[in-house]
């Protein structure tokens, strides 16, 4: 295993992918905003403080041979910011080539960017996924710098020789995960009546231990080289298929109500949530066969096991 450089190792993502590092042991060091924990044995830290472009990262890439990048201003859902293009494009673009840059002048073989599907767009009709070749679509600020950076590290790519590759995930969930899936749960674990009973679109989702399973795979693999891998469970589900297996994972059987996803839609375009819609009536699969056939890759862990250890996880947190 080559010498690791982890970003964002504070983060979900980038957390369990320092975990599995560690874990196969090896040269590994995190860069961390601020030291909040005790690191394991043999696991070396770098404190960079706010991820700007002022960041001094020589001593961070110090014999290293692969750069895992994690760290990222992430999808804000209510942003407070004047500018959040601006503020984007500081952390996302600016940040990361600044640090791929500071990678290609040390000597790095490597740099692995976690960008994001929202550079491929928001919605594909239904049996129609996006594949990793398809033209750009990015439709919100977060989508835009992640595009904005990518296009930056090929170009270094090609100036310098350094390889990289980029992995663009879907909605990330496992132990841990936060927002809009923390609350489904929490929603289910209550014996809520929701009303999504009849949804019938299809979305990707990807495990966080098949996510971090395809970043630890492309630190080594010869042909992950400059390429672009989508990444998923490779089982699409429904909204409301989703909310059942949800449910059984956690012992509470979901009650839906099949209220129609049209009727859901308009309710939200009334409300202003047209948004939270299109995230639970709408479709955005993603095609992983490059992924599997260039890689030898599949994903190591089913949606039903990966749901099961979500679960697990919520109850433990929601006893103590």
């Amino acid at each position: 295993m080559s010498a690791v450089l982890v970003t964002g190792a504070s983060g979900f993502v980038g957390g369990a992918v320092a975990g599995r590092l560690a874990a196969k042991g090896g040269r590994l060091r995190l860069a961390l905003r601020s030291r909040t924990a005790v690191p394991p044995d043999g696991v070396e830290i770098f404190i960079h403080g706010d991820l700007g472009e002022h960041v001094d990262w020589v001593t961070a890439l110090a014999g290293i041979e692969a750069v895992v990048h994690c760290a990222a201003r992430v999808h804000v859902m209510a942003d407070t910011v004047t500018d959040p293009l601006a503020e984007f494009r500081r952390c996302n673009v600016t940040a990361t080539l600044q640090l791929a840059r500071a990678a290609a002048e040390a000597g790095v073989r490597r740099f692995i960017f976690i960008s994001s599907i929202k550079v491929n767009g928001e919605r594909t009709n239904l049996g129609s996924p996006y594949t990793a070749d398809d033209t750009f679509a990015p439709i919100d600020p977060y989508g835009i710098s992640k595009l904005e950076a990518e296009r930056g590290l090929f170009a270094l790519a090609a100036e310098t020789g350094m390889e990289v590759v980029v992995i663009r995930p879907v909605l990330v969930y496992g132990p841990g995960v936060k927002a809009n899936f923390r609350s489904m749960m929490n929603w289910l674990s209550k014996g809520i009546p929701l009303p999504f009973g009849a949804i019938h679109n299809k979305r990707s989702l990807v495990a966080l231990d098949n996510l971090v399973d395809l970043i630890v795979t492309c630190v080594d693999h010869p042909a992950a080289a400059n390429e672009v891998f989508l990444v998923s469970d490779g089982e699409d589900l429904s909204t409301t298929e989703l909310l059942r297996r949800m449910g059984r994972a956690l012992g509470q059987p979901a009650r839906l109500l099949p209220v129609s996803a049209a009727f859901l839609e308009a309710a939200a375009r009334l409300l202003g949530k047209r948004s939270i819609s299109q995230r639970l009536c709408g479709s955005l699969q993603v095609d992983i066969s490059k992924t599997r056939k260039l890689l030898g890759w599949a994903p190591p862990v089913t949606v039903d096991e990966a749901l099961a250890k979500t679960a697990k996880h919520f109850l433990e947190c929601r006893a103590r």
